[in-house]
């Protein structure tokens, strides 16, 4: 029963962390996207002016887009080996993250000027990005509410397969897969132990063979 929770369990985080992990590829992608608009641009309309760093917004992004895939890689990881550790540290960088998006939210939601805690993005990709969020606020909200639970699932799923602790059961496989392995050996001492001759036979035969000796001479 506890094998069969514990299997649960790992397939569920398993899961839900593929879904964050779809997130941050979706981050990666977004970035290499405005990566390439914004060399497109800068040839375009400032030639010789390629070597200009990207703007804060790009590298924020695609920062947090890698940051996410890695938590995901070490989740997948986790939930495999079930490892007290390891299960800990994915717990530890997902609250982070759940605790930096919920302050990102406030900032928003309570500071009516919230716009200036961010420096300018000559990109203007920080921009349109705002816009494509107040535009279809409806399908942002829940992709977000989505993310989120998400989050909060994996932390749950974490919690409790580390509670349930790792899986001791293939420990006694193996030594149950080994012992035929030895039982050769058993078999061969018993072998030859049922074959070992007895001294007191052999005393036995001496003895008799002595008797018709003597019978024989007289």
């Amino acid at each position: 029963m506890g094998r069969m929770a514990r299997s649960c369990t790992q397939s569920l985080l398993k899961l839900v962390n593929s879904v964050i992990g779809l997130v941050g590829m979706g981050m990666i992608l977004y970035s290499l996207w405005m990566i390439r608009v914004w060399y497109r641009q800068i040839n375009g309309d400032w030639p010789g002016a390629s070597d200009s760093p990207l703007p804060w917004f790009i590298y924020t992004f695609l920062g947090l887009g890698i940051f996410v895939c890695l938590i995901t890689c070490s989740g997948h990881i986790a939930a495999e080996t079930a490892n007290g550790h390891c299960l800990s540290c994915y717990t530890v960088f997902i609250f982070l993250l759940i605790v930096l998006e919920a302050a990102i939210t406030a900032d928003i939601f309570l500071n009516r000027n919230w716009e200036e805690d961010f420096p300018e993005d000559p990109s203007g990709k920080f921009d349109e990005f705002k816009n494509f969020v107040r535009t279809n606020f409806e399908m942002c909200k829940w992709i977000g509410l989505s993310v989120v639970a998400a989050q909060a699932l994996s932390v749950f799923l974490a919690i409790v397969l580390r509670a349930l602790g790792p899986d001791t059961g293939s420990y006694y496989d193996s030594d149950d897969d080994s012992a035929p392995a030895r039982l050769p050996l058993l078999r061969n001492q018993a072998q030859h132990a049922a074959y070992t001759p007895d001294p007191n036979l052999s005393r036995k035969n001496d003895s008799w063979a002595v008797r018709i000796h003597d019978k024989v001479n007289k």
